[in-house]
């Protein structure tokens, strides 16, 4: 390859720079290096404030390594940092000659250091945090059909297959949810439990008198003791 074309190729990847450079903002460092010339190599660079490099400076210590040991392919997406810490990804396409001589390279900075920042304080508000069951439902009915549907799947069976203790549950469930606030809920809980009103009321009473029964004993305070003359 003539020295000719070894510059036209070396001037058409320094337009591409410049291109790409615009085209993908100031975090993307675009760079040009000229390794005929390894101390004043850059002879393109977009958004160099990247890396605080500018034309005419030189390869860097890698560079260098890589000037002396060609290397057999592209270095492709590698992390990288800057001397301020921040983190790059980067990659190195090598132009060659017809026998395989490196005598240029395009290199690609990308500062993703504000990426990762962002991505820490995803994460934070995304990690793990507890459940809880809300819907957002639009109406009272959706609401009452929402908590009826909870409680039979918490009892794990078919109304067809409840025993009188599955429904009781079930009745308690809605109660502890305040499902009974609602004003026809008692209808619509007998309908869907296949029995009437009356029952699902005395199931309350049941759930009720048992929650009494469990309830701590209120103190009564003692008796006051009449003094006794001596």
């Amino acid at each position: 390859m003539k020295p000719s074309e070894k510059q036209y190729i070396l001037s058409f990847v320094a337009n591409l720079a410049d291109a790409l450079g615009r085209t993908l903002g100031k975090h993307c460092e675009i760079v040009v290096h000229d390794l005929a010339s390894p101390e004043r190599s850059i002879i393109a660079i977009a958004n160099g404030e990247v890396t605080g490099r500018q034309l005419g400076d030189t390869l860097d210590s890698l560079g260098f390594q890589l000037l002396k040991n060609h290397p057999a392919s592209d270095l492709l997406n590698y992390q990288t940092k800057t001397k301020e810490g921040c983190e790059l990804r980067s990659s190195s396409v090598f132009l060659r000659d017809e026998k395989g001589a490196v005598f240029g390279a395009l290199c690609i900075n990308v500062d993703v250091s504000g990426l990762r920042k962002a991505n820490e304080w995803l994460q934070e508000v995304l990690g793990p945090t507890e459940s809880i069951d809300e819907r957002f439902e639009h109406s009272v009915d959706e609401v009452l059909e929402t908590l009826i549907q909870n409680a039979i799947s918490s009892v794990g069976k078919k109304v067809v297959d409840m025993s009188r203790g599955d429904k009781v549950a079930v009745v308690a469930y809605l109660e502890a949810k305040g499902a009974f606030l609602i004003r026809y809920s008692v209808e619509r809980v007998a309908e869907l439990l296949g029995m009437t009103k009356y029952t699902v009321y005395n199931y309350l009473d049941e759930i009720k008198g048992k929650s009494e029964e469990a309830a701590p004993a209120k103190e009564t305070p003692d008796a006051p003791v009449q003094a006794t003359p001596s």
